[in-house]
């Protein structure tokens, strides 16, 4: 598919993004069709839905090298090359989370949505290629790149498994794998502050301030089909995430700024006691 034909559809631009493997150019184009369809919300050409066919994994470049998270290798958080890896390992969460808001997009065109939710995640793909970008600059400034180092191979497994079902890839990757980011965040900005490394956690502070509102339209929208369905959002989130990522939430949990996305205690307390999850 052509660019030119895919900015036809948001579906088709989203498609569009999936096939890029580079980084740089899949976030530039991310920013393009994302510009796009603001200018047709605010009264410019109008821009459909349309209909795509996603690829089951996004095109991705050949470097990093992906590995079995066990084989990962471990390095110290407090030192250089410890701080390289903790932000190689955010470049390559926040180039996977560009694909997944861009895949909610392109996938689920059969289930029938408000503009508002297509709003949010076009936001949300914009705002992820705006990550992935801070922190490759963050890396390219301490003499590294994404893909010097090795990478998690199962950061598209939720994907995946939730290719079906709207609500599952809902509760799975807001609800879950970017509520994780709210509890860890605050843990990385400390070491960069420790480091003296004001610029990293300059950027980092942006990735915090802006995944809340990205884990609140996770549970916007899991509410609102919830809703739209007469299912009980607590009872369904539960089974979802015992289906599909058992063990995906573990303490300590970043309560205030869950509460402030829309995830109430009793979401993910009663899920913390169970099979630990096998890749965080």
């Amino acid at each position: 598919m052509s660019h030119a034909a895919a900015e036809l559809t948001l579906a088709g631009m989203a498609e569009a993004v999936l096939r890029t493997a580079d980084g740089r150019e899949k976030t530039a184009l991310s920013h393009r069709y994302a510009a796009l369809w603001r200018d047709s919300r605010a009264g410019g050409a109008p821009i459909e839905i349309g209909t795509a066919t996603p690829p089951m994994q996004p095109a991705r470049p050949a470097r990093p090298e992906l590995l079995n998270p066990r084989d990962v290798p471990r390095r110290k958080p407090g030192s250089p090359e410890g701080r390289k890896a903790i932000l190689h390992a955010i470049a390559h969460i926040e180039l996977n989370a560009v694909d997944l808001h861009w895949d909610i997009i392109a996938r689920f065109t059969d289930v029938k949505m408000p503009m508002g939710f297509y709003d949010d995640w076009v936001k949300s793909a914009d705002e992820e290629s705006k990550h992935f970008n801070l922190v490759c600059d963050r890396l390219e400034a301490l003499g590294s790149f994404y893909g010097d180092l090795p990478a998690h191979a199962g950061m598209w497994r939720a994907a995946e498994d939730t290719a079906e079902d709207i609500m599952g890839r809902l509760a799975v990757v807001p609800m879950v794998l970017e509520a994780r980011g709210l509890d860890v965040t605050p843990g990385m900005i400390k070491i960069f502050q420790s480091a003296k490394d004001p610029e990293t956690v300059s950027a980092l502070e942006v990735i915090y301030a802006e995944e809340v509102g990205h884990v609140a339209y996770g549970a916007k929208w899991f509410n609102f089909l919830c809703g739209r369905d007469g299912i009980d959002p607590k009872e369904e989130f539960h089974s979802l995430v015992r289906r599909y990522f058992p063990g995906g939430t573990k303490p300590p949990f970043n309560e205030e700024k869950r509460a402030e996305a829309g995830m109430p205690p009793d979401f993910y307390w009663p899920l913390a006691d169970e099979v630990p999850v096998a890749w965080s």
